[in-house]
Formats: structure tokens, sequence, C-alpha cells
């Protein structure tokens, strides 16, 4: 079982920056794939980046980022510490949205996939106002 606590978000001008952190506990944290998604009102929850556990690497590397962030977001962990970052550059009022981050350990599915993780957070809301 893993427990996974978001925190970092907030109100922040277009152009603007944030960093999100996702703190887990229980389980092995350095072995599972964590993911970061985002849910807008209305709108279904979307994948914004991902990072592999340790010793696993995806096609293309061990992290994976949506077009929509690629150049504007970097995911990173730090496995001594169980957390995972976010960080937010040059934002724009569309990643306004609830972000989650989840776990799962690592299997064949996508980690684009938000019902391939069996853990979640409870959420931070991020806000980008023009």
């Amino acid at each position: 079982q893993v427990q996974l606590v978001e925190s970092g978000g907030g109100l922040v001008q277009a152009g603007g920056s944030l960093r999100l952190s996702c703190v887990g506990s229980g389980g092995t944290f350095s072995s599972v794939d964590i993911g970061w998604f985002r849910q807008a009102p209305g709108k279904e929850r979307e994948f914004v980046a991902a990072t592999s556990g340790s010793g696993i690497t995806w096609i293309g590397g061990s992290t994976k980022l949506a077009d929509s962030v690629k150049g504007r977001f970097t995911i990173s962990r730090d496995n001594a510490k169980n957390t995972v970052s976010l960080q937010m550059n040059s934002m724009k009022p569309e990643d306004t949205a609830v972000y989650y981050c989840a776990a799962k350990y690592h299997d064949s599915s996508r980690p684009t996939d938000p019902s391939a993780y069996a853990y979640w957070g409870q959420g931070t809301q991020v806000t980008v106002s023009t």
C-alpha cells in the first residue's frame, strides 16, 4: 500500500512558475512508477508527466511528458526523500486544474493511462490567471 500527498499548488500569473511535490509512504517508493495527472472542471483526467521506478526504463527514457507541457514542465524524483517533483514554468491559463500524483508498481501498462495507477493522492489545486 502506497500513500501519496501532494503539495505546492496555488495561484500564479500566466508566465509564472510553481513546483509541486508528491511525497510517498508505505511500500517501496523507489520501485514504483509515479505519474502526475490533472483534471480541469468538466474535463477528463489527463496525463501530464511520469517517472519510472529504479532500474526501469521505458522506450524513450525514464521520464515522459505530455506534448502540451514539453519544454515547460520537468519531472524529477529523489528516492532518498520519497519525493517526486513537478517543476512548472511558463505557465498558461490552460494549465489550471487539480493536479494529482499517482503510483503503480511497474507492469506492462502504459504510464500515460490513469487507469493503470492503483494509488492516488488527494490532489492540489493549481490556478493560472491571465
